[in-house]
């Protein structure tokens, strides 16, 4: 597929995505969620790729936050439509059923956080800085950043960084549960790659219910339990489901298919 935005690579099935607008910051703009969107379906639907990276261009900045300039000409009904679109394809990153791990680089600040939280888990460079700065004008997130900050550290520390519009730095961040791991910025898609890596050698199609199943957590229209139930018994549907208790108890590796 092509990007406007987006660099590409694909490495041992781990496709990286740049995002690239360095002289922005690589701020969320109407062509950055374009690419986003295609580069969602584009992971779902080759089958070379088993799991995914989003980190930013340059040494600054993930994303800084969203393109304010487009801002300018909105009325309520057109901000509205915006948050819409930008939450729908948030989503669509969350409920990805192949792994889409944010590797944050620098700044990610509004939307560039609410990026970050959309993906199943964030690794950030040393120099990272997390924040929901929007009361700075006047706004409040509006990409899924008031939920998704609440569900990933509680609501206390959640409600005191959107309202003051603080930045934390990557040492808070993993200390809040934000990110699993701080990295320095020259090892961080070494690292997220070693991370992958190893969950590449899983069932893809567990790894897929593991996905679902947790993400029920945060639906109150779906009951999680019952989700799970689901989810387990389908998998004793699968190949890879006898392929991987066969190994278990032959002792060896076991080759999964994802079928």
């Amino acid at each position: 597929m092509k990007y406007t935005t987006l660099q590409i690579s694909i490495d041992a099935n781990i496709l990286t995505a740049t995002i690239n607008r360095p002289e922005k910051l690589n701020a969320l703009n109407k062509d950055v969620f374009t690419d986003l969107d295609q580069l969602v379906t584009e992971i779902e639907q080759n089958s070379d790729i088993q799991s995914a990276i989003i980190t930013g261009s340059g040494s600054k900045a993930f994303v800084a936050g969203a393109d304010i300039s487009e801002f300018g000409h909105l009325d309520k009904a057109g901000a509205k439509a915006l948050a819409k679109r930008g939450q729908d394809i948030f989503a669509r990153i969350e409920n990805c059923k192949k792994p889409i791990v944010a590797a944050v680089n620098g700044f990610a600040l509004g939307g560039g956080c609410e990026l970050a939280m959309a993906c199943h888990f964030r690794i950030a460079s040393e120099n990272a800085k997390f924040g929901q700065p929007e009361v700075n004008l006047g706004l409040i997130p509006g990409y899924g950043g008031t939920q998704r900050l609440v569900q990933l550290i509680g609501k206390g520390k959640a409600l005191e960084l959107l309202m003051s519009a603080h930045m934390i730095d990557a040492k808070e961040a993993k200390e809040l549960g934000l990110v699993n791991y701080v990295t320095t910025q020259e090892t961080l898609l070494a690292h997220t790659q070693k991370i992958l890596s190893v969950i590449n050698t899983k069932a893809p199609l567990a790894v897929a219910s593991c996905i679902k199943a947790a993400n029920a957590v945060f639906d109150e229209s779906t009951n999680g339990f019952a989700l799970e139930i689901d989810e387990f018994g389908n998998c004793f549907d699968t190949q890879d489901m006898q392929e991987g208790t066969q190994a278990f108890l032959e002792k060896r590796k076991a080759v999964f298919t994802g079928k």
